[in-house]
């Protein structure tokens, strides 16, 4: 549980910094600091599932990164708020493109990964 602790604390600090860093370069309504983090947390969650699956990285790192860092990196919680903000915004165009591509991507984002790793692996 510690391995998980602490990536989770490493995690969130970084989701939080880059989507601050995100954030404060764009000027668009839409959240793209959550968006490029949840994508890119499902690729990295994609290559690492893989690795463990074929035991090619110890159990500890998985706990650490996959399901610690990447668990509190990735969020599910700030993307269902920033879409129900966008709908009580009366911005139901970005709140679809928003959930759209978020599932979307977020799955071929992962598929790539798993893909990418298997490849190497």
């Amino acid at each position: 549980m510690i391995w998980v602790g602490i990536g989770g604390i490493f995690g969130a600090i970084s989701r939080y910094l880059l989507g601050k860093w995100i954030t404060g370069k764009t000027s668009s309504v839409f959240p793209f600091g959550t968006w490029f983090i949840n994508l890119t947390g499902s690729f990295m969650l994609g290559i690492l599932a893989v690795l463990h699956s074929n035991k090619i990285i110890p159990e500890w790192s998985w706990l650490l990164i996959g399901i610690g860092f990447i668990g509190a990196y990735t969020t599910f919680s700030t993307f269902g708020y920033e879409t129900i903000q966008m709908l009580q915004k009366k911005d139901a165009r970005n709140a679809i493109i928003y959930v759209s591509t978020s599932v979307l991507l977020g799955v071929l984002f992962a598929w790539i990964g798993e893909l990418m790793a298997a490849a190497l692996a």
